[in-house]
């Protein structure tokens, strides 16, 4: 394995092999790809920008690797049981509330196994009201906040006080539909347009600052934290937006993706970020984000990201590179995981080895009427 030294002294090498899928698998497992942009020829897209590259990228992949794939772009093609032993799914922004959960949902209808986390863990980490909930009860620094849910009062007294505001879709993921605001009335105005849109709204207090994410995979049954990344902006003070996110934006990028080398930091951020994924395991692969506030030192507690984008060029994909896996590897080793969580193949020896034997899919659980 590649071992990267950093200039903290800290090793980035991760502390297990990657995995590989036994040929008897591969050549008699048949795999779901489910996304929306799953039939893409590659390119970037005019609404979602490189998702749909990440898209492709993704099925290419899962064929490198040398699976029996199908590829579907739509939920509908799992309404009725296709012919197929496990799914990949990838098709969480649906374009409609709560969509994270339809898939795992379809799956469990149909009694197929599949990547990731249930559709109530998922849910829960969609909604961050509820995953601020669960950091706060766990210990973790997290800033003060509020959620109005549409049909209920925009009451002020439950809005944290803040000289700066974030008001943002309270399912949102990539920083979209998020606003700003300096007042009540900005932030009411806010909220009242989210609501408008459909969504719950959530109000936070702006963090002059940089994101930390802690990447998370499962190996061996146990969560496997991948190097520590910080997102680094230019302007701590700039608020990042989904055109940015998403490369949808005509101007130079504004923020860097680095190792997070602050050895004084670390162990209290990681350790709450094994804390908080204790909750919703298992999960197969994640990502912890917190806010490191440029006056203070100190880290606030921001979201959960299950499902997390998987793309090369991402944070998941950068810290395992880091530490010496390929993105392939990457890929097979989660999916390698989660098909011994879910019985289609089974561990012939411990250790690292990273070796697997085939066994038969299991009968799907009978569906009550």
């Amino acid at each position: 394995m590649q071992h990267i030294p950093a200039t903290s002294g800290r090793s980035f090498e991760i502390p297990a092999e990657p995995l590989a899928v036994p040929d008897a698998v591969k050549e008699r497992l048949r795999l779901l790809y489910v996304a929306k942009h799953a039939r893409s020829a590659g390119g970037a897209d005019a609404e979602d920008g490189t998702h749909a590259v990440y898209h492709a990228e993704i099925r290419d992949v899962l064929r490198d690797i040398g699976f029996d794939l199908r590829v579907a772009d739509d939920y509908r093609v799992l309404f009725e049981r296709p012919e197929v032993d496990f799914v990949f799914p990838l098709l969480n922004r649906g374009g409609f509330l709560n969509s994270e959960m339809m898939l795992p949902l379809l799956c469990n209808r149909l009694g197929l196994p599949y990547l990731g986390g249930g559709p109530i863990i998922r849910g829960t980490s969609d909604d961050k009201h509820l995953t601020k909930l669960i950091a706060r009860s766990r210990g973790i620094p997290t800033a003060d906040w509020a959620v109005y849910r549409r049909g209920t009062a925009v009451d002020p007294a439950r809005c944290p006080r803040a000289e700066r505001y974030v008001i943002k879709p309270n399912a949102s993921s990539a920083s979209w539909g998020v606003r700003a605001a300096t007042d009540w009335a900005g932030v009411r105005q806010a909220v009242a347009e989210i609501q408008e849109e459909g969504h719950d709204a959530l109000v936070e207090p702006f963090i002059t600052g940089h994101d930390i994410e802690v990447s998370i995979i499962t190996r061996d049954g146990r969560p496997l934290i991948l190097p520590t990344m910080i997102v680094e902006q230019e302007d701590p003070a700039d608020l990042r937006s989904y055109s940015e996110k998403r490369d949808l934006s005509c101007g130079a990028r504004t923020y860097t993706i680095r190792p997070f080398l602050e050895a004084a930091r670390l162990p209290a951020i990681e350790a709450a970020a094994l804390s908080m994924m204790e909750e919703f395991a298992p999960f197969d692969y994640g990502r912890f984000e917190c806010r490191l506030d440029v006056e203070t030192g100190a880290f606030q507690f921001l979201e959960v990201n299950l499902n997390c984008n998987l793309w090369s060029r991402k944070t998941i994909s950068m810290a395992a590179r880091l530490g010496g896996w390929t993105h392939r590897e990457l890929i097979e080793t989660i999916l390698c995981e989660s098909l011994r969580r879910n019985g289609l193949i089974d561990r012939a020896s411990a250790g690292s080895t990273g070796r697997f034997e085939a066994v038969e899919p299991r009968r799907p659980l009978p569906v009550p009427a």
